[in-house]
């Protein structure tokens, strides 16, 4: 099978970055192109009819932009090195498996290379598996890099 379109979700963690690197290399070595994501939430409380739109929120969200750009652009110097001109796109909505499904749908997505933290035992009980919830909610290949 060749890999035309790859993607890789970046939220600038080392593990994430080493999933843009072997990425890079794989499409490097099928003729491929690639594309790096970052999610970030837009913002929860928009529609409850409580919420009043604080100073704080506010910062909260411009500097959740800011590090998905940073990361993006780390990502795509490592790309780069790697030989491989990346696409960049931030994606709005929740940070979820769903964000990364559609994503990949949407972008005609022929394999998705990620991260994966390797929580285990409680960690990973409470806060879930993100790699692991990508590989359930979709048929595409998934190639997961732990190191």
């Amino acid at each position: 099978m060749s890999y035309q379109n790859i993607l890789v979700p970046v939220d600038g963690s080392d593990i994430s970055l080493s999933a843009v690197k072997n990425a890079a290399q794989i499409a490097q070595a099928f003729g491929g192109q690639l594309t790096l994501i970052s999610l970030v939430t837009e913002d929860p409380f928009s529609e409850a009819d409580f919420y009043y739109p604080s100073p704080i929120m506010k910062e909260y969200f411009v500097q959740a932009y800011a590090n998905a750009e940073k990361a993006l652009k780390q990502a795509q110097a490592i790309a780069s090195e790697n030989g491989i001109t990346a696409n960049t796109q931030i994606v709005k909505g929740n940070v979820s498996e769903e964000g990364i499904i559609e994503t990949a749908e949407k972008l005609k997505i022929d394999l998705i290379v990620m991260g994966s933290h390797g929580r285990k035992g409680f960690q990973k009980f409470l806060l879930g598996s993100f790699a692991q919830d990508v590989l359930k909610g979709t048929k595409l290949p998934v190639l997961i890099v732990k190191e």
